[in-house]
């Protein structure tokens, strides 16, 4: 494709020396040097560590036959806009002939109920008759062809590229979430979406955001690139973002008459979620098969956000109580143990407290926790997450997640402060399939065993490299063992609350 096309649209000066430029041929587009070739555009993109104005020259001599830049980086075949981040999306657009705009966006962003809300509207649209894609943490999907995802919101070129294959594929709505990283860092500029979802806003990514508000003013951009908005009323940001938004807002609550929809005599069992979905002068009986206050607040963004489209209340009502609900959230597993097992991707203070809350409302027995906090990142939600389990629970037991580069034990010892001030026990045992057995061995008729922080993740990322770990497996492997030999786990060494230093 001729640099012209790529570029139309997006405001640019080209270097007095870049003659013809308009007429180069681009074979694709980057923004990492280390992936340029002969034929390739490069986009110096800023990014927190690495600025790729520096690597500019690097990418001539691997080939690339043009630069996008916001300053002079003194090159001959140097192409300068205001912005390389906005530019980069709209280029990558371009390069694929913009196919979103042959469907129809939605998009959800939050901290909590992205990816269950996404896949609720997948199976509402498919129940309809459309075709659909979709793009997530877990997986994205074409139809029924399921493919790998490493990021919730891909980079651009990916991003874009996978909107192609979705409308050659027939695709006629494309259901994403939108993090707060691709909203700051502009990787969906140039895409309008048909409707935009806001689940809520708890701590999360702040060492990424550094504050609350930038945080919210990341997720707040959504709602200038949409049409209309759906918003939970129920979390104070999402009161704020009724007042600010630019476009139209919908609001839904679960127990607030204040929304335009409100969720009525709700009943929550380990079997699922009951309520009557109400707005002015229409009601639906809904029988969800996720549990818990939090999974009704999802279901009603769904049923909002597809009725905004277009769908009627009877389409969506039936297909939400058709929905076989979502992997590794709010998953009841299939245990065949006198006591529950539940798995859930909780994995910050707030989706603890909610998950906790939720299983109190069912559990006839005592609800164990097990749950550990991500290695490398926000540092800060560590003994914050300690503090919400010990509120909620009636045992703890606080175990390794994806520790990644850093020393499990560390990770632990930051997360022991959150215990202070709360009777609730706990132990301590870092290595996370010794922690789930030692936790199946313990549970009782009536207990509750909720397996936090993992979710859908079928991996744990460890110093070495990343492993299988399938929490659904382990789960039934760890069961026949426990059956055929009997044996039970050793519980190891427990650290100090407070340890010295």
């Amino acid at each position: 494709m001729k640099l012209r096309q790529i570029m139309e649209s997006i405001p640019c000066t080209a270097a007095k020396a870049f003659k013809g430029w308009e007429d180069i041929e681009i074979e694709e587009i980057t923004c990492d040097s280390r992936r340029v070739m002969p034929g390739m555009a490069f986009v110096c993109v800023k990014g927190g560590k690495l600025d790729g104005h520096e690597h500019a020259a690097e990418a001539v001599e691997r080939g690339a036959v043009a630069v996008v830049a916001e300053r002079d980086v003194g090159l001959e075949c140097q192409v300068l806009v205001e912005n390389t981040r906005r530019a980069y999306a709209s280029m990558c657009g371009n390069f694929y002939g913009n196919p979103s705009r042959r469907m129809k966006l939605i998009g959800v962003t939050g901290t909590n109920g992205k990816t269950t809300i996404t896949n609720l509207l997948k199976h509402i649209l498919e129940h309809a008759g459309h075709k659909v894609g979709l793009i997530g943490t877990i997986q994205n999907e074409i139809g029924d062809m399921a493919l790998p995802a490493k990021y919730t919101t891909p980079d651009p070129a990916q991003l874009h590229a996978l909107f192609a294959r979705m409308a050659e594929a027939g695709c006629d709505y494309v259901v994403m979430e939108v993090s707060s990283h691709a909203l700051d860092q502009d990787r969906v500029a140039g895409c309008r979406f048909e409707a935009a979802i806001f689940t809520n806003l708890t701590q999360d990514h702040l060492d990424y955001h550094g504050t609350m508000e930038n945080y919210y003013q990341a997720k707040k951009k959504l709602f200038s690139l949409c049409k209309a908005g759906i918003v939970n009323y129920d979390d104070p940001y999402g009161r704020r973002l009724i007042e600010e938004a630019p476009c139209p807002i919908r609001s839904f609550s679960v127990c607030d008459d204040m929304a335009d929809y409100t969720a009525k005599n709700i009943s929550i069992s380990e079997k699922g979620s009951r309520f009557a979905f109400l707005g002015t002068g229409i009601i639906a009986r809904i029988c969800f098969p996720m549990p818990g206050m939090f999974s009704v607040s999802n279901a009603m963004a769904a049923a909002v956000c597809s009725m905004s489209i277009g769908l009627s209340l009877d389409k969506v009502s039936v297909a939400l109580n058709s929905c076989p609900g979502v992997c590794g959230r709010t998953q009841v597993l299939k245990t065949d143990t006198p006591f529950t097992v539940i798995d859930d991707y909780a994995h910050t203070p707030d989706a603890i407290e909610k998950i906790l809350a939720a299983v109190r409302e069912f559990a006839r027995g005592k609800i164990t926790i097990l749950f550990g906090c991500a290695g490398n990142r926000d540092g800060k939600k560590r003994p914050l997450m300690a503090k919400a389990a010990a509120q909620g629970a009636d045992f703890v037991i606080l175990t390794s997640d994806n520790p990644r580069s850093e020393e499990p034990m560390k990770i632990i010892q930051d997360a022991l402060p959150g215990f202070e001030g709360f009777d609730t026990p706990w132990v301590v045992i870092p290595d996370r399939y010794q922690a789930i057995r030692w936790a199946l061995e313990n549970a009782r008729e009536g207990d509750v065993l909720l397996l936090a922080g993992k979710g859908h993740e079928d991996y744990q990322v460890l110093d070495y490299g990343t492993i299988c770990f399938d929490e659904r497996q382990v789960v039934e492997e760890l069961l026949e063992k426990i059956r055929t030999e009997g044996k039970k786990a050793v519980l190891p060494p427990q650290p100090k609350l407070r340890p010295e230093t």
